[in-house]
């Protein structure tokens, strides 16, 4: 068996990243994949304003504690003041730009309001609560890289400097296939032997939440003609073929072989548990080889094997620079005292006190525990856990996005 780490390198490895981009509004670029850098066209702020509600005045006109000034203007956000007349000051609102003249605001709680003049409770120093020019972003600097998936604040950030249009990679195309007689969608009555597809809802929205295009294929029979068919559909115009069941030993686990009858298998069985049975290779459609996973059927070996693997590889495929999740050191507060060959990925989840607590059952078919569960425990081959170890978190947030 390949060790996990040799897995994620190989599927790495061979992603081919989407080559073709599209100008999309800013307004509707958020998740996608940004394709090239953008940099700045203009100075955030594009001038020096004001940081809150105040008095904008030249620090040289209070001398002393109770200073008056006339108040000669008033600025609001959105207008451009006069230069401000020695002696006076100008009431201004958080935003609005400083008059020339002012080197300082006095924030309006420190002030005493009269009817056309204002008292100076506070000794200003030049700069007080002025946001200057090209503070936060200058013009032409780069503000976003490429490869950056965007978020709500990359998006904000470029609109802020005039950014209309964003060019973003293409979204994948993912064929989704699911191989088992024993399948029902709920709905459906559920003879005896029969189980409900979850598979199907967890792969589709697993997809969907990382921006992917998902085509449903649905159920394959468990029959090796079925599934070469359902393989050579699946293959077409699609990115990638992703399966669910079918891939371990049995005399109705089809899919290793039909991989191996429609392209070519590069990887099976990993040392991870849950998720050992897992098949990568090469369907052969029009010429072209389209990339195929056969995720196991078992629903967390599904889910983990997904998400710490088949996600990188969709990450990397979509042009994102950054493909491996963060994990954080947490305290075990718990043990694990059964070291196993393989790497395991353990249910778990943090706590209040800054540790983390295990899911009691750990069997790959307890979907009840990814649901309580809030990240994974990333447990090294042969190791142990004792209470009070520090060990890798993965928190689901890092890992559904």
């Amino acid at each position: 068996m390949l060790t996990f780490d040799e897995a994620l390198s190989r599927l790495l490895d061979s992603a081919q990243a989407v080559s073709e981009v599209r100008a999309l509004p800013t307004l509707a670029a958020a998740g996608r994949v940004l394709a090239r850098a953008q940099a700045a066209t203009v100075d955030a702020p594009p001038l020096d304003n004001a940081a809150m509600d105040g008095y904008a005045l030249a620090v040289a006109d209070v001398p002393q504690l109770a200073s008056c000034l006339p108040v000669s203007q008033r600025i609001v956000a959105g207008s451009v003041g006069t230069r401000l007349q020695p002696g006076t000051a100008a009431r201004i609102f958080t935003g609005a730009p400083i008059p020339a003249g002012a080197d300082a605001v006095v924030m309006q709680e420190l002030c005493q309001h009269g009817a056309d003049s204002v008292m100076i409770n506070h000794l200003p120093r030049v700069g007080d609560h002025i946001r200057r020019a090209g503070s936060d972003i200058a013009a032409g600097s780069e503000i976003l890289p490429a490869g950056q998936r965007l978020r709500p604040q990359d998006t904000a950030l470029a609109a802020s400097v005039g950014i209309a249009e964003l060019p973003v990679f293409r979204r994948l195309r993912v064929a989704v296939l699911f191989t088992g007689d024993e399948l029902r969608m709920p709905g459906e009555a559920l003879p005896p032997g029969a189980i409900y597809n979850s598979n199907r809802f967890l792969l589709s929205a697993l997809l969907d939440r990382l921006g992917c295009v998902v085509r449903d294929l649905g159920q394959v029979a468990d029959d090796l003609a079925a599934t070469r068919r359902a393989l050579r559909e699946a293959a077409h115009d699609n990115d990638l073929v992703l399966s669910s069941g079918g891939v371990s030993v049995g005399e109705e686990d089809h899919v290793k072989a039909a991989v191996e009858l429609e392209g070519r298998l590069e990887m099976w069985k990993i040392a991870i548990k849950p998720g050992k049975p897992l098949a990568f290779g090469q369907i052969t459609s029009l010429g072209c080889e389209v990339p195929l996973i056969g995720l196991p059927g078992n629903p967390v070996s599904c889910l983990v094997t997904f998400l710490t693997l088949v996600r990188p590889l969709l990450l990397k495929m979509q042009g994102v620079r950054e493909v491996i999740p963060p994990a954080y050191l947490l305290r075990a507060d718990f043990d694990w005292l059964r070291p196993d060959a393989r790497r395991e990925f353990l249910r778990a989840r943090s706590n209040i006190d800054g540790g983390v607590d295990l899911f009691p059952n750990q069997a790959s078919g307890v979907l009840s525990s990814a649901v309580w569960a809030d990240g994974l425990v990333d447990k090294p081959a042969q190791q142990v856990i004792h209470r009070g170890d520090r060990v890798r978190f993965l928190p689901f947030s890092a890992l559904l996005n």
